[in-house]
């Protein structure tokens, strides 16, 4: 599946630490946009990125706050909503990748969770070239705005049963996105797919949408 290497990515006026995971071949490259408060180290996105990895994807699990603004989001909380930085930073990665001699070629997607989708999304709609498919994880597209209007990128969307206001705010968003969009719900999952069996679904439901459209 390839081996994890850690890398400083420059992007949108920030060095921001990321894990990258290259598998020889591989068949296209996912950047993932965590959600509020999370990390890189997200143990629920790293499960995801292993699935995706044995699918043959490349995976950049980023950080898209320093160690110094991470500090301050956890007294404050106002950086983990502020989905235009969010989203310029993933844009610069999306750009670092058409860079790289490993991943210049390869199509890219992105996953997100929670606030981290909405990012997902705007970055989708500022990269219609570049940005192949977007999935969202108990995301909050909503807050994505008018950029929803501009994504071309086909999005899946991915809800736990139980968690009725993410599916009310997940169902309008998908009327809203102009291109094509599939809305998921796990029965009996919460917020964050701790269930039996909740992200494993997850995690399959991503890797084949990525791999119908990447």
């Amino acid at each position: 599946m390839g081996h994890e290497r850690a890398v400083r990515i420059e992007a949108a006026g920030a060095v921001l630490a990321a894990d990258q995971v290259i598998p020889d071949p591989a068949r296209g490259v996912v950047l993932f946009a965590h959600g509020s408060g999370s990390s890189r180290r997200s143990p629920r996105n790293r499960m995801v990125a292993e699935r995706l990895q044995e699918a043959g994807f490349a995976t950049v699990l980023a950080d898209l706050l320093t160690a110094a603004e991470d500090l301050r989001d956890a007294q404050t909380a106002e950086l983990r909503f502020d989905i235009g930085m969010l989203a310029g930073r993933l844009v610069g990665i999306v750009d670092w990748l058409g860079t790289q001699a490993a991943t210049s070629g390869l199509p890219i997607g992105l996953f997100g969770a929670s606030t981290g989708a909405a990012a997902a999304l705007v970055a989708a709609a500022r990269r219609p070239a570049e940005a192949r498919a977007v999935v969202s994880r108990g995301g909050r597209p909503d807050l994505a705005g008018a950029a929803l209007a501009q994504v071309k990128a086909p999005t899946l969307l991915i809800v736990g049963g139980a968690d009725s206001t993410v599916i009310g705010l997940n169902q309008k968003a998908a009327e809203l996105l102009p291109a094509s969009t599939h809305l998921h719900v796990i029965p009996g999952a919460s917020h964050l797919f701790p269930e039996p069996g909740a992200l494993e679904e997850v995690a399959d439901r991503a890797a084949d949408w990525f791999a119908e459209h990447l």
